[in-house]
């Protein structure tokens, strides 16, 4: 699957059991780090549209853990846990999303011309391709929802 908006800006793509999305982002490198690492940022963008979170414990180091419920317009809640592998300030952020589905998610951000950011988001799920097959179908989406409210915070921050 391949979505690109008006501007070429983001691209998503989703594999067998892989999705990727790639944003150009209009803000510095070492902000768009930051809006990941913050724990109040991140707090107030993380999620599809209409969702929104409350963090309960953010441990930004390898091997911490951050947990957290995301609450949907519907009024569901989606606990969430993930565990941080690795951080490598301003270039790159893995952890593993230890609830299902389960899957290893690395952010990685370049500098760009202009002052802008790169940002490629890969998320590598561990589930078999027939599940991932139906995961894909809201996971795709809600990550490009969280990318777009990801550029909104950075616009009201830059």
């Amino acid at each position: 699957m391949n979505r690109n908006d008006a501007t070429n800006k983001s691209a998503a793509q989703a594999g067998d059991r892989e999705i990727v999305i790639t944003r150009l982002l209009d803000a510095p490198r070492q902000l768009v780090f930051e809006a990941w690492t913050n724990e109040e940022h991140l707090s107030k963008w993380w999620g599809p549209q209409g969702f929104t979170s409350t963090f309960q414990k953010f441990e930004m180091k390898p091997g911490g853990t951050w947990e957290f419920i995301m609450h949907g317009p519907d009024g569901v809640d989606f606990p969430n846990t993930n565990v941080f592998v690795e951080i490598v300030k301003p270039e790159r952020i893995v952890f593993k999303h230890a609830v299902f589905p389960h899957f290893l998610a690395t952010a990685i951000f370049e500098a760009a011309p202009e002052g802008k950011t790169k940002l490629t988001y890969s998320s590598v799920f561990e589930e078999t391709a027939a599940v991932f097959d139906k995961v894909k179908e809201y996971a795709v989406p809600g990550a490009e929802q969280t990318m777009d409210r990801l550029e909104e915070l950075l616009a009201s921050i830059s």
